[in-house]
């Protein structure tokens, strides 16, 4: 399954649609704002001032929606806070906003007049393609940020039998977390690759995905996907949906632990880590106690649809009564889940510095 084709999010702003359910993302992009706040402070004292001309960022895996552009808005409100406390003239700025072709990039461009009202001096561009390869010109870029995009495999690892499971479960066999760990190990090493020959030496990288915050391979941090497992389970019992077709599909997702991510950065070796910090989000980003199970099950199945039905449609074929019926499953296995206790995300933030 190439990532290239069907991990894109639901387009448009209706109820399912990317923009109106990544309340999530928006919230592990504030949680994780300290992070870029110091990269960026550290890039100026780096640099010695930010370039008179232009600072050239980029946002990798932006989607679309409310999200994009906000990433956008913190950084230059970042970089203006630093020049007002150095004296220094603030620089324009050349934003690139990089996700797969068939991103939503239409919305997008409808709601950069409005933005350009508040940053005169940002001049943004869209940059379609897979992140795992080249993108932007040798030295061109002195900042880059990612959020919740690297979990993403650039392909799900092939060939692997998982027992009605579409990631990785205590009842999976051994080989099918080495398998997604050696995808991972292969794709964030190759985008490791890439950033160096593209960010200027002392530009930075700032990525938030989801990860591991204990070794352990099989722990709580993808219940979400197992309980997603198993309304595909119940679709097969009442005959909507093949065996065969959940046998050969295995979820393009990864979250690795802290450990391993530094590892792969030091194995690389084109970036220093300057910082890495775990945090968690709960499933129903909202936090609001007064909401019952099962309606933070329906806000979270509604939030996970919004980022995987193109990618289920592609695979299995099913039409929209059958979609439905399988989101309608899954709130009802997590709200079921969520009567006994609380769905968190467990997260990694990391900015690196290039050597």
């Amino acid at each position: 399954m190439g990532r290239s084709k069907v991990v894109h999010m639901n387009a448009g702003n209706g109820e399912c649609s990317y923009a109106s359910s990544s309340t999530l993302q928006r919230k592990v992009i504030e949680v994780a704002k300290p992070v870029l706040e110091d990269a960026i402070k550290k890039m100026f004292s780096i640099i010695g001032e930010f370039p008179k001309s232009c600072l050239n960022m980029a946002d990798l895996g932006c989607s679309s929606g409310p999200n994009t552009l906000f990433t956008l808005s913190n950084i230059i409100n970042i970089v203006q806070v630093l020049c007002g406390e150095k004296s220094c003239k603030m620089p324009e700025f050349q934003a690139y906003l990089n996700d797969l072709p068939d991103n939503d990039f239409n919305t997008i461009f409808k709601s950069i007049p409005s933005f350009y009202q508040n940053h005169t001096n940002c001049f943004v561009s869209v940059v379609p393609g897979t992140f795992y390869e080249r993108l932007f010109p040798s030295k061109s870029l002195h900042l880059v940020h990612s959020s919740y995009s690297l979990h993403w495999l650039s392909q799900a690892p092939e060939k692997i039998e998982n027992n009605n499971n579409i990631y990785i479960t205590r009842t999976s066999p051994p080989q099918v977390f080495e398998a997604y760990m050696k995808q991972f190990d292969n794709d964030f090493s190759r985008f490791l690759q890439v950033r160096s020959e593209e960010i200027v030496t002392g530009g930075y990288m700032v990525l938030t995905f989801i990860g591991r915050g204990i070794p352990d391979p099989y722990g709580n941090h993808s219940v979400h996907l197992d309980l997603l497992s198993k309304s595909f389970v119940d679709l097969i019992h009442e005959g909507l949906i093949e065996q065969a077709k959940l046998d050969s599909f295995n979820y393009p997702f990864y979250t690795p632990y802290k450990d391993e991510v530094e590892k792969i950065v030091q194995m690389e070796g084109s970036f220093d880590v300057d910082t890495i910090k775990f945090f968690k989000v709960n499933w129903d980003e909202r936090d609001n106690d007064d909401d019952d199970a099962y309606s933070s099950g329906k806000h979270i199945a509604r939030t996970t649809r919004a980022v995987s039905e193109q990618m289920l449609v592609s695979h299995f074929q099913f039409g929209d009564h059958i979609v439905d019926y399988l989101f309608e499953r899954y709130a009802y296995h997590l709200a079921c889940h969520l009567l006994v206790q609380k769905g968190k995300f467990s997260n990694i933030v990391i900015s690196l510095r290039k050597k």
